[in-house]
């Protein structure tokens, strides 16, 4: 005890500079918690909030003994203030954390923390988070796939896909054997093994309707993946879809998520984690590919000659935007040039927000589909006929995922659309968002199951529940 208060006074005298006697002075509570009358001995002539900034200074395990080994010292460090900062300096920002821990904890089916945040014990939801053996993070899709380790902030591999995770014929088991040990593979330079840690595996939405058949599929590509990565020694398995993780990464639960992905574009309804396919996931044949190709046509037309499809996909994330207004913007001088690394700079007009537009009028590529807004009123509008709350709100938050999501000027002009398009009944208190992770948006929504205080806990399937052949309810 006397060691760790030398250490708290220590680190005082080598920080004097951060607690001018100013500072102190112009602070009058003096320190006193009702739950105990001990004294804290020359900490006593002390406001509590410059003991609290104090106690930061000597970092949570070092706070967390004091709480041991002297019980006058107790209630001080169990301030959920003192925690709370220390958790913001902890993988996750403070938001995210709050979040996940809020709603999240309890595993699914989603059961939100009603209590009032004072009854929440920060310092032993830090306590846990830092027991949490962390997860392998598998974010995998039809163009790109993202891999890493959850007590990282981002991604650490990245590598095309070469797997059609819709398809459920027979090679299926070996393709996701070879996918999963390829990864592992990289992962094994981290020194991560797949018999130590669960994984949390994101998937592209598939088999969207709620006929038998695509249950069926839904099962079998399931069993699939959880029979390849078993036979891989993996102790646990999280599955979860694309479009929930990136609900969870805009730390909501419920809403609609407009996933434009690689091939395809879905909106897809959310409620409390859970996929609404009674009530409908609208399906686009528009998909970030397309605009890439349409900029490439665009390009080809001007005699813009470029050596790759990585040069266009370069132009259209660094110079294409989507316009408030269509029709006005082809009147207006829109040309702007950027340097692509290894081929010079490369000059666009109009093609900087026509590509964008493909997703508001696909006939302008060629494509016989309905628009972005058309797909998501009908997916509010099925929503609002379903009455599944006793109010619309869940629905009215639409929450944009996917690298091409990240084109400015797509969730103004989206809610733009929908205020026109929908009737005021439904349109009002409509808000797009687009999450700031953009092609990582699932990831990150992984990311943070695979870092809760409760992980793995009934996020996971384990080999031997598998094994018995259990009927789970999962977040698919």
């Amino acid at each position: 005890m006397a060691m760790l208060l030398k250490k708290v006074w220590e680190s005082v005298s080598n920080r004097a500079t951060s607690f001018s006697s100013s500072s102190i002075d112009s602070v009058t509570t003096p320190l006193s918690y009702t739950e105990s009358s001990s004294s804290l001995g020359g900490f006593d002539r002390l406001p509590i909030d410059v003991v609290l900034q104090i106690v930061r200074l000597v970092g949570p395990k070092d706070a967390a003994r004091l709480s041991v080994v002297c019980k006058s010292w107790r209630p001080l460090v169990s301030d959920n203030r003192l925690w709370i900062y220390f958790l913001q300096n902890y993988h996750d920002t403070w938001d995210s954390v709050f979040f996940v821990e809020t709603h999240l904890r309890s595993g699914y089916p989603i059961q939100t923390f009603s209590s009032p945040i004072t009854e929440l014990s920060f310092m032993r939801i830090y306590g846990q988070r830092v027991q949490v053996p962390g997860a392998v993070i598998v974010d995998g899709g039809s163009g790109h796939c993202k891999y890493g380790w959850s007590k990282n902030a981002c991604p650490t591999g990245r590598s095309a896909t070469f797997l059609e995770f819709g398809n459920i014929e027979s090679p299926m088991y070996s393709r996701l054997q070879h996918f999963f040990a390829t990864i592992y593979s990289s992962l094994y330079r981290m020194q991560v093994k797949a018999s130590a840690h669960p994984i949390v595996v994101s998937l592209p939405l598939c088999h969207y309707d709620d006929t038998e058949s695509a249950r069926a599929s839904r099962r079998q590509l399931k069993d699939a993946i959880y029979t390849a990565l078993f036979d891989m020694n993996v102790p646990a398995v999280c599955a979860i879809n694309q479009a929930t993780l990136a609900l969870y990464a805009a730390q909501r639960t419920s809403g609609i998520v407009v996933n434009i992905g690689f091939q395809v574009t879905s909106v897809v309804p959310i409620l409390h984690g859970k996929v609404m396919r009674t009530v409908g996931v609208e399906v686009m044949g528009v998909g970030a590919l397309k605009l890439t190709g349409f900029l490439r046509e665009q390009m080809q037309q001007n005699n813009l000659n470029f050596e790759s499809l990585h040069t266009v996909h370069t132009l259209k994330e660094n110079l294409c935007y989507v316009a408030a207004d269509y029709e006005a913007e082809l009147y207006k001088d829109t040309q702007a040039s950027f340097e692509v690394p290894g081929e010079g700079w490369f000059t666009l007009s109009k093609e900087r927000f026509k590509t964008g537009e493909v997703l508001f009028q696909p006939c302008i590529a060629g494509v016989c589909a309905m628009g972005l807004q058309q797909a998501v009123a009908l997916c509010m509008d099925h929503c609002h006929a379903a009455e599944l709350t006793e109010d619309d709100s869940w629905f009215k938050t639409i929450v944009l995922s996917g690298g091409t999501a990240c084109l400015p000027g797509l969730a103004e002009r989206l809610e733009k659309e929908l205020h026109e398009f929908l009737p005021p009944s439904i349109s009002n208190g409509i808000r797009v968002i687009s999450t700031p992770y953009g092609a990582d948006s699932a990831w990150i929504g992984a990311k943070l199951i695979g870092n809760l205080s409760t992980f793995p806990g009934s996020w996971c399937v384990t080999k031997k529940q598998f094994r018995r052949k259990s009927r789970f309810t999962l977040a698919w």
